[in-house]
């Protein structure tokens, strides 16, 4: 398959290149800096360019099969609202239909799952700017008509792959570490471009 992943040379970007290209597809990352990606693959194209601009998502979007979306925050915290918007409108007009948006645990109706310390002191005050946006970004993939999954991982480590974790449209109940390693998130959204089983669903991930 052939795939585009915006944000790709961000800490978690750069996981998802590696991983979708081991399994075999053929890669365009899309980042304002792509040599700070610095793998090297046969089947990896890079791509310079700013998803606030349109002309640029549009431009990178054309001829894939699937997009990825990965994006990072800025200073004014809309980002990925704006790029997403961004990105969405372009997968439209080219008729690209497959969508695996990163989002974030405690996002719509995961909001339960967090602790005291994630929903009032770091979505509530200091990253309530980043949660804001993550909101937004959320409604505007909703709001679409794309193949659209919305992954919302808990709060990402640095550790490996582990392949054993908890997932799901909902995780009430179960007895979350509210963590998982980017290496695990990446493989996670890779799965889903082979995988209809969380179209139009928004699942969480944590160990």
């Amino acid at each position: 398959m052939k795939i585009v992943i915006f944000g790709a040379s961000g800490s978690l970007g750069q996981h998802l290149v590696k991983q979708a290209l081991n399994q075999g597809h053929q890669v365009s990352a899309f980042a304002r800096d792509p040599s700070a990606l610095k793998l090297q693959h046969q089947d990896l194209t890079r791509i310079k360019g700013n998803a606030l601009k349109p002309i640029d998502v549009a431009a990178a979007v054309k001829g894939h099969d699937a997009v990825l979306i990965v994006l990072g925050t800025g200073p004014m915290g809309s980002i990925r609202a704006i790029g997403t918007k961004n990105i969405v409108d372009a997968m439209q007009y080219c008729g690209i239909r497959r969508l695996v948006c990163l989002s974030t645990l405690g996002t719509g109706d995961s909001g339960a799952l967090l602790n005291f310390f994630w929903k009032h002191i770091m979505f509530g005050m200091l990253l309530r700017k980043v949660f804001a946006d993550h909101q937004a970004q959320e409604k505007i993939v909703n709001e679409s008509d794309l193949d659209w999954t919305i992954v919302r991982p808990a709060a990402f480590t640095d550790g490996p792959a582990t392949g054993t974790y908890e997932h799901g449209s909902s995780l009430a109940g179960k007895k979350l570490k509210l963590k998982i390693s980017r290496a695990d998130i990446a493989s996670f959204m890779v799965q889903q471009l082979s995988s209809d089983s969380y179209v139009h669903q928004s699942p969480g991930l944590s160990y």
